[in-house]
């Protein structure tokens, strides 16, 4: 099949002042518009497409596709397999769910029973007709059998349309950002369908413990206030703050490990508290647990002063800087919280909006830049996951960090923090 004049199927291009939603939607318009369907399918090929499947079914068998067909009057039979590019996804409703593969995927999934044609982004000016069944489909298909496997640097996806670019929503989406470029997604997607409605909810449920929305309401709040992270991780920051405040700047390490030492053996020596109830005492801790929570924290400091000396090494941190706080990993993971759960149907687009306006404002109270936001995400993300091991925990988030510090078009260059 040849694919120089448009395939039989394929209506013309529309005019040439159509908006696409996201780079991958232009590029198919402008193969579409010169008749480059090889362009036009190893573009193709190259991203998620995204099909609509029963709720129902996906709820009870998460293993299974259960593809939902639709219906097309261009077509004969008027039977059709409907499948979108990111940019073009409708807006997430409460029982209309989706899932994505890539396009060779099609080819295989195809049975005798299914609709003759698949048609991408239905009804767009970059619409396209595919003949769905053999010999036909093997002739678009082996444009995407290599595309599973590519690996893409880190990158800044942006929807033109359809997401908002300034204002309160699009500053807490901002807040996520490092999340999306790490996770090749849209940092302005707040009508999001994530990865898919199947994978949304198994990443909540495997990563999260999250099942239902009563479980995934109190998983964002915990975020929105700072609490899903360890207090010791607060209370060795919070001091060195203080230090730094009382002192003009600079804390020395040695220093701060002492005054870790001071704090938490004056803290255990047990007080008399007087209420209007009477007299409460509080009795001494055992010297064996005071002296292991003494050298507990004094090893997190040992591993906060080598993250934030690598991060001065990478460019994240400036010099003479430190982190101030690593609430910024609750609230960037609040951000795409509040879209994981409507991806997943847990919550509504107004839930999710007023959650990342929330999640914004907060940023903004506890930080003065997006490099401090960022830099406290990155010390809690490597806290919490990296173990030292400088490995793919720190190294994505920092190169996601330095794509949103410089490439055109980035939130953090065009929206103010505060």
């Amino acid at each position: 099949m040849s694919f120089g004049p448009p395939p039989a199927g394929f209506p013309p291009a529309s005019a040439s002042t159509w908006t696409a939603p996201s780079e991958i939607e232009q590029v198919l318009f402008e193969a579409k518009g010169r008749g480059d369907w090889v362009a036009y399918l190893g573009a193709l090929a190259q991203g998620r497409l995204f099909f609509e499947i029963e709720k129902g079914g996906a709820d009870a068998t998460p293993s299974a596709t259960y593809a939902v067909f639709g219906y097309d009057p261009r077509v004969a039979g008027g039977r059709i397999w409907a499948v979108y590019t990111e940019g073009m996804l409708p807006a997430p409703e409460p029982h209309r769910v989706f899932d994505w593969n890539y396009l060779e995927w099609f080819a295989k999934a195809w049975a005798p029973t299914d609709p003759p044609v698949i048609v991408v982004n239905p009804g767009s000016p970059c619409e396209a007709f595919l003949p769905s069944a053999p010999p036909h489909s093997a002739a678009w298909s082996r444009y995407g059998e290599q595309a599973p496997a590519q690996e893409q640097s880190p990158r800044l996806r942006t929807l033109r349309i359809g997401g908002p670019l300034d204002g309160p929503v699009a500053h807490g989406l901002a807040c996520g950002a490092l999340l999306c470029v790490n996770n090749d997604l849209f940092w302005n997607g707040m009508a999001s369908h994530g990865s898919g409605y199947p994978r949304e909810r198994k990443q909540l449920r495997e990563w999260w413990g999250i099942a239902s929305r009563e479980e995934w309401l109190s998983a964002l709040n915990g975020l929105l206030a700072a609490e899903s992270h360890s207090p010791v991780w607060d209370f060795a920051l919070d001091l060195r703050r203080t230090i730094a405040r009382d002192f003009g700047g600079h804390v020395d390490v040695g220093y701060w490990k002492q005054s870790v030492a001071n704090v938490i053996r004056g803290n255990s020596e047990g007080s008399v508290v007087v209420t209007e109830d009477g007299v409460t005492r509080t009795e001494p801790r055992p010297a064996s647990e005071v002296e292991a929570r003494v050298e507990g924290v004094q090893r997190l400091i040992g591993r906060i002063t080598r993250y934030e000396a690598r991060m001065r090494a990478d460019g994240v941190l400036g010099e003479n800087q430190y982190v101030s706080s690593v609430d910024a990993w609750d609230l960037g993971r609040a951000s795409n919280m509040a879209r994981w759960g409507l991806a997943a149907r847990f919550g509504t687009l107004r839930e999710a909006e007023s959650a990342v306006i929330q999640a914004g404002r907060a940023a903004a109270l506890a930080y003065k830049s997006w490099q401090d936001f960022s830099t406290g995400f990155i010390l809690g993300r490597a806290l919490h996951f990296d173990e030292e091991e400088f490995g793919s925990w720190y190294q994505d988030v920092v190169a996601a960090h330095r794509v949103l510090m410089s490439a055109p078009g980035s939130p953090w260059l065009n929206i103010p923090f505060r």
